[in-house]
């Protein structure tokens, strides 16, 4: 099979997660070719080159490459909060769910989670919870925000909203952190750009994967002291790669072409969303995806999901009455045309 073959040239439609995708041959050509050395000396110009071009991107000083978006959050949180202090995250957050406590065991702070309305936070809930450094509270020390809202099927901050955020926790003299992995879905869901999502925060990392493409890796961004910090905490976790080039290469690659493909994604998860109002009853609540993550509430998602996998799709499942669909670059028209089928069938069925 050809390395441009979609996923489903091998029969399979892979809904699972958009970080499922593979590399194009652009991005294998540029990895074989990378000009490399040993980046802990700093001397791999392929790398310095994707850590500029992702802080350009973003209005910020300096980049990091990290090997993944867990990573370039924990060095994030260990660079910008302070030890035995509370950082403010929506309650649904990757942070909070998916990082297997590395908050607590590595960075030393406490999550306090709030639920907010589609899983974004509005500035009076932020300023409602920052905690003040007053004996005996356990003070807040950085607030952090998701861009897209994963768990809560890719909503996305619209720079009004950053913009707004922004101001207040800087008026409370805090840093402003955006897990931003899938920052180029919000990019095309509000019709910003990349320096305005990046404007209002004191730092954020993206992923190369997911959106992008790229077979691995994320980027942290900031000011150039915070990226100095950050580092350094990459090494003392065992982050720190020597001819890393050849990942970056790729990553160069998914800059350059991703962003530019992202509104297909969105497009085909709103076919997913069509086929799926279209079967279930007229009561049945289901919201319309705002990027690429498509949730359906209230089904026996287990079976629903044993079903899709017989005709040949791969889908998700939240919990056992949640579905969950992302698309992505390696699903191309004639692969989504396959799975709004087999998703009216099994729906109906």
């Amino acid at each position: 099979m050809s390395v441009n073959a979609p996923r489903h040239a091998d029969g399979l439609v892979d809904l699972r997660s958009d970080t499922v995708t593979r590399p194009d041959a652009a991005m294998r050509r540029a990895m074989a070719e990378a000009d490399v050395g040993d980046d802990v000396y700093g001397e791999d110009p392929t790398v310095r080159r994707l850590e500029e071009t992702a802080a350009a991107l973003f209005g910020k000083e300096a980049g990091l490459l990290c090997p993944s978006g867990v990573q370039c959050n924990l060095v994030g949180l260990m660079s910008l909060a302070t030890r035995g202090t509370e950082v403010l995250v929506e309650a649904d957050a990757h942070l909070v769910n998916y990082e297997a406590g590395a908050g607590a065991m590595f960075a030393g702070v406490q999550f306090r989670t709030v639920q907010a309305p589609d899983g974004l936070f509005d500035a009076d809930l932020v300023a409602a919870h920052i905690r003040p450094d007053h004996f005996p509270l356990t003070a807040t020390s950085l607030v952090a925000i998701e861009q897209t809202h994963n768990r809560r099927g890719g909503t996305a901050y619209t720079p009004e909203a950053l913009a707004a955020i922004g101001a207040t926790v800087r008026e409370a003299g805090l840093p402003l952190y955006m897990d931003g992995a899938r920052v180029f879905n919000a990019v095309e869901a509000t019709g910003s750009t990349t320096e305005e999502q990046g404007r209002q925060v004191t730092a954020l990392s993206f992923c190369l994967s997911k959106a992008l493409g790229a077979p691995v890796g994320s980027v942290f961004v900031g000011p150039a002291d915070v990226v100095d910090a950050a580092r350094g905490w990459r090494r003392r976790l065992g982050g720190a790669m020597r001819q890393s080039g050849v990942i970056a290469a790729a990553g160069l690659v998914a800059l350059e072409q991703g962003p530019g493909r992202v509104a297909q994604d969105h497009e085909h998860a709103r076919m997913l969303y069509d086929a799926a109002r279209a079967v279930l009853p007229d009561d049945h609540p289901i919201a319309p995806p705002t990027s690429n993550i498509v949730y359906v509430d209230g089904v026996d998602a287990p079976a629903i999901v044993a079903g899709l996998r017989e005709r040949g799709i791969l889908a998700g499942s939240m919990d056992p009455t949640t579905l969950r669909m992302v698309t992505h670059r390696d699903v191309d028209t004639v692969g989504i045309t396959r799975a709004t089928d087999a998703l009216k069938t099994v729906l109906a069925s």
